[in-house]
């Protein structure tokens, strides 16, 4: 049986560690492709050499030559400037759509039946420009943001509360920024809701610094974070591979979903092997409807400066 092909835009350090966690998974092979030379061949060897250490045995490429990526399975772009300390998400925006819009017409062009996977940032912009550009089905794009919130937000509860993260289970909402809507009425510990745990103060703590989780590393390492976005994108990498069905928070288009009108933006879904299979619509209250809707005009917005920009 054939393995399946992913190919990581980007060989910096999002791109090298979705590499990485994705061959140490065995989740197939691996294209990494860099425009700077020297550089995905470089790190592509060095994951080689630690096969034997890992146990996997997968292929892995480092390459500048988008040919080597035909026939991918999923295309996991991470390619784009970074923030830097004292920088919006969306300070990127202009610079990351070129690069964007580039990488998704040669995705459509090499990979036509893949699965698009959006890092970068201002995210919800970027999978908007990946999915108009590429011109593929609504369900085949989508952005990684939610897994990554949810990711924090869940290590930030579990911290507080002194138990494992593996038994918190969060939902996250709304574009991947400052107005990120983190729901905790649909956030427990094992079953147990955290307003049963934790009081009000302490909670609107952790959603505060869930939302500026991204700029605290920023801010700390001079660099966006790397090991938790990989970690999320691969996440949902394998959720599409293995046909997981997996639930999650992503960035996926809504339509008559939430009202939303054909915007890409933070909701939880089901990925499997088509993709985005469902959006689950919860039954938001007026509060949450409220920040929804906030955060979605803010997306809105931003659409429409990709949408002159391409």
């Amino acid at each position: 049986m054939a393995r399946s092909k992913i190919t990581v835009v980007g060989a910096g350090n999002v791109g090298a560690t979705a590499a990485h966690i994705a061959a140490a998974r065995r989740l197939g092979d691996i294209v990494l492709v860099d425009i700077v030379d020297g550089l995905a061949q470089g790190k592509a060897l060095d994951l080689s050499a630690a096969g034997p250490v890992l146990a996997y045995d997968c292929q892995i490429t480092g390459t500048q030559d988008w040919a080597k990526t035909a026939d991918s399975d999923i295309v996991i772009i991470t390619s784009g400037l970074p923030r830097k300390p004292g920088m919006s998400r969306d300070d990127l925006l202009t610079k990351n759509v070129a690069i964007v819009k580039d990488v998704s017409e040669k995705t459509a062009k090499y990979s036509p039946d893949s699965f698009i996977i959006v890092v970068c940032n201002p995210l919800d912009a970027m999978t908007y420009t990946a999915a108009k550009v590429s011109g593929f089905a609504d369900n085949k794009v989508m952005g990684m943001a939610g897994a990554l919130d949810c990711a924090r937000f869940n290590y930030f509860i579990a911290d507080e509360l002194g138990v494992s993260v593996e038994d918190v289970h969060s939902i996250l909402m709304g574009g991947h920024g400052d107005d990120m809507v983190p729901l905790q009425r649909f956030t427990s510990v094992s079953g147990i809701p955290i307003t049963e745990l934790l009081d009000e103060d302490t909670i609107a703590g952790l959603i505060e610094r869930t939302r500026n989780g991204g700029i605290e590393i920023v801010n700390l390492l001079g660099c966006s974070a790397y090991y938790a976005p990989a970690a999320g994108a691969i996440k949902m990498a394998e959720a599409i591979l293995k046909d997981k069905k997996t639930v999650l928070s992503c960035c996926a288009c809504c339509d008559s979903e939430y009202d939303a009108g054909g915007y890409f933006v933070g909701v939880p879904v089901i990925l499997g092997k088509n993709g985005v299979e469902k959006i689950i619509e919860l039954d938001l209250n007026n509060d949450e409807k409220t920040a929804f809707e906030k955060s979605l005009a803010h997306i809105k917005q931003l659409a429409a400066k990709v949408n002159k920009l391409i």
